[in-house]
């Protein structure tokens, strides 16, 4: 955490709907602008997110904002005694409906937004709580097929000729492979399983993912950037196109120099601060009016 994060941010434990205790971090403040829940790409802890919790709080004036580790990730890890292996549908299904009404309670009935990037962006369909949200931003949001992505051969091989042994041999898979923090073999083996298919989770009849997209009508803004090779546009668009009844904007964002790169996950390094930080926090503000287009180009 940096010195700033350290002066508001709260490190909390509250409990899912099954029990499970997940971690998380309370950035408060006195302003009067939004709550923002915070929900991570798979397998990045949350303290990746300080540096912009810190922001809206204290540059921007929001009223709250929450981080926080999905079950099996970083510090929410399984109790002693947890009989049931967590998945990664748990981490929409149960721990950011968790995170909503812990951060609702902070400031009810107030203004919520919402930031997700990659799977934080896929949880919103899936979470029950959309309409908790004013507006939702999502960084690098994409459908985890690997075809979809640039480096196909790459995906296909650490997701399922590397990770997916390891986590029936040792029952977790390690973050040297490339994908992250180590995860539980449940939630990864899941994970594989969806990315093998084109139409990743919404062919997995458990999850009745169309019908509970179609439901969600809080109005997006996708940030794509052209350098990440995941996720590519056509990664996007297998996400997005879900999303029947939310009105949906997009913008596909360059780096300014080959020696600034974004990639993935820099959106989020304070290096993006003027540029992409401002932009995006004045639409999460006032929505469609904002000007949010302004330094980042193909908005649409």
């Amino acid at each position: 955490m940096s010195s700033d994060a350290a002066v508001i941010g709260k490190d909390i434990t509250f409990e899912a709907d099954d029990g499970f205790p997940l971690k998380g971090t309370l950035f408060a403040g006195t302003g009067e602008g939004p709550l923002a829940l915070i929900s991570s790409a798979a397998a990045v802890p949350r303290g990746f997110y300080n540096r912009f919790a810190t922001y809206l709080v204290q540059d921007r004036g929001f009223r709250a904002v929450l981080t926080y580790d999905y079950r099996g990730v970083s510090a929410s890890k399984p109790p002693s005694g947890w009989k049931s292996e967590p998945l990664m549908a748990d981490w929409a299904e149960k721990d950011m409906p968790a995170a909503v009404d812990v951060l609702d309670a902070v400031a009810p009935d107030h203004p919520m937004v919402g930031v997700g990037q990659s799977f934080g962006g896929q949880a919103l369909g899936l979470c029950g709580r959309h309409q908790r949200f004013l507006r939702y931003l999502m960084v690098a949001v994409m459908s985890g097929h690997w075809r979809y992505t640039n480096v196909p051969l790459k995906v296909f091989t650490a997701m399922n000729l590397i990770g997916v042994p390891l986590a029936m041999l040792t029952g977790r898979v390690p973050g040297w492979i490339g994908l992250g923090e180590t995860l539980p073999g449940s939630v990864f083996r899941q994970w594989a399983r969806w990315d093998r298919n084109p139409e990743y989770f919404f062919a997995d009849p458990s999850m009745d993912a169309a019908r509970r997209y179609g439901e969600v009508e809080t109005p997006i803004l996708a940030i794509g950037l052209t350098d990440d090779p995941w996720g590519t546009a056509r990664a996007q668009h297998a996400i997005l196109k879900h999303y029947v009844r939310a009105p949906r904007q997009t913008a596909w964002i360059s780096p300014v120099s080959p020696d600034m790169p974004i990639g993935h996950l820099g959106f989020f390094r304070s290096a993006h601060r003027e540029r992409l930080w401002k932009p995006t926090t004045d639409w999460l503000e006032v929505g469609a009016g904002s000007d949010f287009a302004v330094g980042v180009a193909g908005t649409k």
